[in-house]
Formats: structure tokens, C-alpha cells, sequence
């Protein structure tokens, strides 16, 4: 017998048929409200759309929802979201009632460092470059050698470098945390940094699947859709398509043979009201190939 309780499950309300953070069944006798109830793609769990902290988009908007509890989990996704999500449409009128903003643009005097910075690399360059053009021969081995030189630097470059991660380059931005849910459009998924730090984050967080376009709400619909596809298809149909035009006349000549033939059959049956057996059914066959065998030795074809 199955156990009551699966060790490797997660129990939440939904088991016990509550559902949303007001934690009322679904549907609800006592409630009067007409609201639409999504799915948060990350705990799984349904909410009403007025309990998420702010107004969903229209619903052809959006494709994918994270609760306020799993942007609390997943704090990253707030990073993305000011690229990438829906904004809902709720209205921010401040960012001090609103949220929190988690980094502040450079004062003026780091500004006035990287200026100096950049006007002292600017100029390094530039005797660099001048350098250059004044010891580099004129000539095509000159020109090779040099391209050669710049393609093994690009390369050094490339293997000595840290692999990219988008996460750390919107974190260095000024993002805003609010204390609402989020809402996703249907390609944000590949927009998520894959890179090594990111996936062992995504590992320990125990949300690896959102980098899976495979496991979006939408992927599922339309494996489904496809599946229905393919119930409703039709064999012999399928089989048609496959043939020309005279072999799709030949076999729609002998299956209408085949089922007149068996009608008048499996009729006699009915009229005398007796059983059909295997035997029966076997018997017919035989005869219907050995009534088709005569019929094609009978044809005979000649070119002119």
C-alpha cells in the first residue's frame, strides 16, 4: 500500500485544497469577488489577482507570474525585472512608499576620478598608438605581423577573462525591490545568465528549472495542443497524403470494396441474430483475398 505521506514530496496548502495567501478553498462559496486566480511558476502555488500587491497586467500581456514570497526567495529576479518584466498597472508614485532603491548613483567627486581616469588611459592610448604607426614598417609583412599580434592579444584576453555574468552587470545598476509579484513575458527565460556562479545560485536557491524554456506554462500548452493534434489525426488520411495520385485512387477503391463487402457480411449475422465468431471473421478475409487475386489476374495491360 502507498504511503499517507511521500518523504520526497512538498506538502503545502494547496494538499488540503487552500490555496492563495488568504488561504481559502477554490472555488469559494463565500466569495463574492469575480478574480481570476494565477499560477506562480516557482512555489506552484494560485493567488487571486487583487492578493499579489499590485494590479496584474491584462492577461495577454504577461505569460509567466512569481509571487511576493518567491521574489522574496528568488531576491536576484529583482535585478531582471527592470529590464524584463510586465510592469503591472498599478502606478509607482515614489520610490521611498514604493520600494527600496538598492544602489545610488556615483557623487560627484567618483565622477570627477573616472573622468581623470579615462582622460590619462585616453592619452596613454594615444601615444600608443602613435608609437606604433612610427616603428611599424610600411609593408605587408609589417601589417600581418601586427594583425597577428592584435589576434593573439584578443585571445589572451578571452581565456584569462572571467566567463561574463549578466546578473552582476544589472546589480551594478540601480534596480528597484518592491514587495509585490512579478510578471514575466514568454522569452525571459533565455535572458537569465547562465554563467557558473549564476547556475551554482540557481542550485542552491533549488530553482534550476528557470533557466529551462521547456518547463514555461506556454511550452506545456502547446505539447498538449500538439497531442490533440495528433489524437485527432486521421490514419488513413495520413496514409493518403503519402501516395500519388494513382495510388490513392487504388486504395480508396479497395477500401470501399472492403467495407461493402464485410457490411453485407457481418449483416447476415444480425438478421439471424447469431454470434460472430473468429472463425467467422477469418473465413471472410480468405475470401475477400482470394476474390481480389481472381479480379487482378483477370487485368491485363498493353502499351499502343
Amino acid at each position: 500500500e502507498k504511503g499517507k505521506v511521500n518523504a520526497g514530496n512538498k506538502y503545502n496548502d494547496n494538499f488540503y485544497g487552500l490555496y492563495c495567501t488568504c488561504k481559502r478553498p477554490y472555488p469559494d462559496p463565500e466569495d463574492e469577488i469575480p478574480d481570476e486566480m494565477i499560477q506562480c511558476i516557482v512555489c506552484e502555488d494560485w493567488f487571486h489577482g487583487r492578493h499579489l500587491g499590485a494590479v496584474p497586467p491584462e492577461s495577454g500581456d504577461f505569460h509567466e507570474m512569481v509571487c511576493q514570497a518567491c521574489m522574496k526567495h528568488c531576491h536576484f529576479l529583482w535585478a531582471y525585472a527592470s529590464q524584463l518584466a510586465v510592469p503591472p498597472l498599478t502606478k509607482v508614485n515614489s520610490l521611498e512608499d514604493e520600494g527600496i532603491v538598492l544602489k545610488i548613483e556615483e557623487s560627484e567627486e567618483q565622477k570627477k576620478e573616472i573622468k581623470k581616469e579615462s582622460g590619462v588611459e585616453h592619452q596613454d592610448t594615444k601615444e600608443e598608438k602613435q608609437t606604433e604607426q612610427f616603428n611599424e614598417p610600411s609593408t605587408s609583412s609589417g601589417y600581418c605581423r601586427k594583425f597577428l599580434q592584435k589576434f593573439l592579444v584578443e585571445i589572451a584576453k578571452t581565456t584569462s577573462e572571467p566567463s561574463f555574468c549578466k546578473l552582476k552587470e544589472l546589480q551594478s545598476k540601480p534596480f528597484l525591490k518592491k514587495d509585490t509579484a512579478t510578471f514575466w513575458p514568454s522569452n525571459w527565460r533565455s535572458k537569465l545568465c547562465t554563467c557558473e556562479d549564476c547556475l551554482k545560485m540557481y542550485s542552491d536557491l533549488e530553482v534550476q528549472f528557470l533557466t529551462d524554456e521547456c518547463d514555461t506554462v506556454l511550452a506545456y500548452e502547446n505539447k498538449g495542443t500538439s497531442d490533440q493534434e495528433t489524437e485527432r489525426r486521421d490514419p488513413l488520411m495520413d496514409t493518403l497524403n503519402s501516395m500519388n495520385r494513382v495510388q490513392q485512387v487504388e486504395l480508396i477503391c479497395e477500401y470501399n470494396d472492403l467495407k461493402t463487402e464485410l457490411t453485407d457480411y457481418l449483416r447476415r449475422f444480425a438478421d439471424e441474430g447469431t454470434v460472430v465468431k473468429r472463425e467467422d471473421i477469418q473465413h471472410f478475409f480468405e475470401e475477400f483475398q482470394s476474390r481480389k487475386r481472381r479480379r487482378t489476374n483477370r487485368m491485363q495491360y498493353y502499351c499502343s
